[in-house]
């Protein structure tokens, strides 16, 4: 099983897919902190967002011709506005997990207070319906049901987990950022790549092709594998 912890988070800085700018933020969120099993060797997991935004097919490639095993989470928005992708996606599924990243990119937050500008679901129905209008969108292309989901932001009310994980989702913590909310220069995000350590899940971005994470996540990632560290996907290696 998994190893899971949470952070709370009191209005401090966090990674947000859009790179939107920060405002006030709800006070006492949480963002589960999550690690592989113990294996007999070295291994990391990449994680990957597709937040509303377009596709680095740069980054796609790499992680094809570096045979990198990868998770993405996907939005509904993002899968409507990149059928290119999604195809790009589906035509290499044997890398490739397709998981949840919710409906509309609404953080899993009750209240009404935005999330560094994010519009929140607010109520505990509209959490279920941001999580259960995800998981169709992605079944729909990818013709498996997903099991994990990650909410907008990575941040999470506590009230909102037990409602998740009723509907059958374990939740898509990370332990390491590598390229904060797509904000980093390619070096930054390659380096803190490089301090990957066995059972990291490690979280970037694949919708902001215009900027340079993305290079630094393929380089960082390269380097990892030439060091010996293997790579799984969420569902190959974690049991719910």
């Amino acid at each position: 099983m998994p190893v899971i912890s949470r952070r709370v988070f009191m209005g401090a800085a966090v990674s947000v897919c859009a790179g939107a700018p920060s405002h006030a933020m709800p006070s006492a969120l949480v963002t589960p902190v999550l690690r592989l099993p113990a294996d007999d060797h070295p291994t990391v997991a990449l994680t990957l967002d597709a937040c509303p935004g377009a596709f680095d097919l740069r980054l796609a490639r790499a992680l094809v011709d570096l045979a990198i095993p990868t998770t993405l989470f996907l939005t509904n928005i993002w899968i409507h506005r990149n059928p290119e992708a999604v195809s790009f996606l589906q035509n290499h599924h044997d890398l490739f997990s397709l998981q949840n990243h919710g409906d509309r990119h609404l953080p899993p937050v009750l209240g009404a207070v935005p999330v560094y500008g994010l519009p929140v679901a607010g109520t505990i129905a509209a959490i279920e319906a941001e999580v259960v209008g995800g998981a169709h969108a992605v079944a729909a292309v990818s013709g498996v049901a997903p099991h994990w989901y990650r909410g907008a932001a990575a941040l999470y009310s506590p009230d909102a987990l037990t409602p998740i994980g009723r509907l059958g989702f374990g939740i898509g913590g990370f332990s390491l950022n590598a390229d904060m909310g797509a904000s980093l220069p390619a070096r930054s995000v390659a380096a803190r790549i490089g301090q990957a350590r066995d059972r990291d899940v490690i979280i970037g971005h694949i919708n902001q092709p215009l900027r340079p994470s993305g290079a630094g996540i393929a380089a960082g990632v390269a380097a990892l594998k030439a060091q010996g560290m293997r790579f799984v996907r969420l569902p190959d290696q974690i049991a719910i």
